[in-house]
């Protein structure tokens, strides 16, 4: 039902049945919101929440619960969830979440994964609080990895957006050395063979 209902008001939305699903869901797909039931069988929403908060993803995540007292809204919390809503709930109020949730990514004034953080004003990165200095072109791509976490950013994208379209594809390949160089050690952006990269810790 409520896969039905996000999907007509205008999400796309990918559906996991257990806690396990869960987690290789979010690997496969890099969603920009997660609604996470914490009755989830048998690995259960606060341990899903835990362990993508371990890998350092930050995308935001709304927890579902029939509890409402208030030691299980801090655990939620606790586990790293953006957001809480009590079952039953109004569909218009949880749209509203996450639209809310979405907006909030999208405004934010860093982003991050892992051990590796870009201001956006300032194009300042670091990682595991150690300074990059980076190109203007080396920060556009590290963003344009960052805000799509898992997800494959191809040759073509990043000339586009990047470079506009005027440079030849093995530019970007170059970059990414550069870039890797840089970020050191353990790696972050992985080759997709045929595709284009990937940032994964």
């Amino acid at each position: 039902m409520l896969e039905r209902t996000l999907v007509a008001e205008g999400f796309e939305v990918t559906v996991a049945a257990d806690g396990g699903a869960a987690l290789v869901a979010v690997e496969r797909s890099a969603p920009d919101v997660i609604v996470l039931d914490v009755g989830l069988p048998a690995l259960d929403g606060l341990a899903v929440c835990r362990r993508l908060r371990g890998k350092g993803l930050p995308t935001p995540i709304l927890m579902l619960t029939a509890r409402d007292a208030v030691p299980d809204r801090v655990a939620g919390l606790d586990a790293g969830a953006d957001d809480y809503l009590v079952k039953p709930f109004a569909v218009q109020e949880l749209v509203a979440r996450l639209h809310a949730l979405t907006r909030r990514g999208v405004d934010a004034a860093a982003l991050s994964y892992a051990d590796v953080q870009l201001e956006l004003g300032s194009r300042s990165a670091t990682r595991a609080g150690r300074q990059l200095e980076l190109t203007a072109r080396e920060a556009a791509l590290l963003e344009l990895l960052l805000r799509e976490p898992g997800r494959t950013v191809t040759r073509e994208r990043a000339l586009s957006e990047i470079w506009d379209g005027a440079a030849e594809a093995n530019v970007v390949d170059r970059y990414v050395t550069r870039l890797r160089r840089k970020l050191g050690e353990p790696p972050l952006i992985r080759t997709v063979r045929g595709a284009g990269f990937s940032l994964r810790a």
